[in-house]
């Protein structure tokens, strides 16, 4: 019977990399939205000379929102990666960034919900400006959609400060 339970305890260990190939997935989706990032640059050098200052500065929202969706990438690919399946040794020390040096579940998902008011706040500043060319029943969704990142973070800080104080 203890061998059982040593294959089983190997089996649910090991089963950890079962999550490698989606990491690789959103590797390429990385590439994806890197290769989005170039084809928007083209076109905002492509107007510039014809277009106003808001159409390029929607234009630059447009790059920025697109790096800031890369960022959560990364974030998710290496954090996710470093926490659950394992350990990226390979990274000197002095290359280490320092979000990685202390990043365990509690901090990844901090991390991830901060980008995710980012990006929803890159959007909600690209409605605004454009403001005249959206209906109002969509600037009241995408500020509900933001306000609840942003309930949803306070939230998720305060539980984690919670349990971080009940545990020390």
């Amino acid at each position: 019977m203890k061998s059982f339970e040593n294959l089983l305890e190997r089996l649910i260990y090991n089963s950890r990399w079962i999550q490698a190939p989606v990491y690789v997935g959103l590797i390429l989706g990385t590439l994806v939205f890197s290769a989005k990032f170039f084809i928007e640059l083209y076109h905002m050098i492509a107007i510039f000379g014809i277009s106003d200052e808001k159409t390029i500065m929607l234009a630059i929202l447009t790059l920025i929102d697109v790096t800031m969706v890369i960022n959560l990438l990364v974030v998710v690919i290496i954090g996710g990666y470093w926490t659950f399946v394992n350990k990226i040794e390979i990274i000197r020390e002095e290359d280490r960034p320092d979000w990685l040096k202390k990043i365990n579940a509690s901090t990844l998902k901090i991390k991830l919900i901060i980008s995710l008011v980012s990006i929803s706040g890159v959007d909600l500043l690209k409605s605004f400006i454009n403001i005249q060319n959206i209906s109002t029943e969509k600037v009241i969704l995408q500020i509900a959609i933001h306000l609840t990142f942003i309930i949803s973070a306070l939230l998720l800080a305060l539980s984690d400060r919670i349990l971080d104080k009940t545990q020390h």
